[in-house]
């Protein structure tokens, strides 16, 4: 891997990835995670070589930088959390593909991806709580980063983030993907009685 044309296209085959150019300089072009919209993957010209920038276990950033003469300390980032790659042959691309791959998975392993990921798991015709969508998530304690995730959430064509309501199974009363009255009209469309504003969780709870 010597061009930022093929770390770029590597980058971009994780999913829910996407390319940017923040910067008023486009030497800077970055691959994100939609989710959380984090940064993986830093490419940039520097001494003529193509360079990579990638978050890295601080425990294992000096592993790749003593295996490496290539590998150094992030240039522009936290030297102990990042490390920047030259592409000048040297490494094997085989290395250079994990390092990438750390790298995304750093990023995109936090509490707004397992939410996400749980609210998909949610069958149609049926609802879940926030805290049961919490403990889905690994932590039955982070209710209330449910509320939030799914407030932001990216995608809601595919993460049903309608089929969540509170623990008396009540809706949300401003719903942020339709405004009033949406998230009921979503829920009946799946089949799902509401009345009053609420859902039977007895009829209509997802049993996990």
């Amino acid at each position: 891997m010597k061009t930022r044309e093929q770390a770029l296209k590597y980058g971009l085959s994780f999913p829910d990835t996407y390319q940017d150019a923040p910067f008023s300089d486009t030497n800077w072009q970055l691959v994100r995670y939609k989710l959380n919209n984090k940064a993986f993957l830093w490419t940039y010209e520097r001494g003529g070589l193509v360079n990579l920038n990638v978050k890295v276990d601080p425990f294992k950033a000096y592993f790749w930088r003593d295996m490496y003469r290539s590998v150094i300390p992030g240039y522009h980032q936290n030297k102990d959390h990042w490390n920047t790659i030259i592409l000048d042959g040297s490494i094997p691309d085989r290395d250079i593909k994990i390092m990438i791959a750390e790298s995304y998975d750093l990023i995109a392993d936090c509490p707004a991806k397992r939410i996400y990921e749980a609210v998909r798991r949610i069958p149609r015709g049926c609802v879940a709580t926030y805290a049961q969508v919490a403990e889905a998530a690994g932590d039955r304690n982070m209710a209330r980063a449910v509320g939030n995730a799914l407030h932001r959430n990216p995608d809601p064509d595919s993460i049903p983030c309608f089929r969540v309501v509170n623990a008396k199974g009540e809706l949300a009363g401003e719903f942020a993907f339709g405004g009033p009255g949406a998230q009921a009209k979503l829920l009946e469309a799946e089949g799902i009685e509401v009345k009053n504003g609420k859902v039977d969780l007895t009829r209509f709870g997802w049993n996990a």
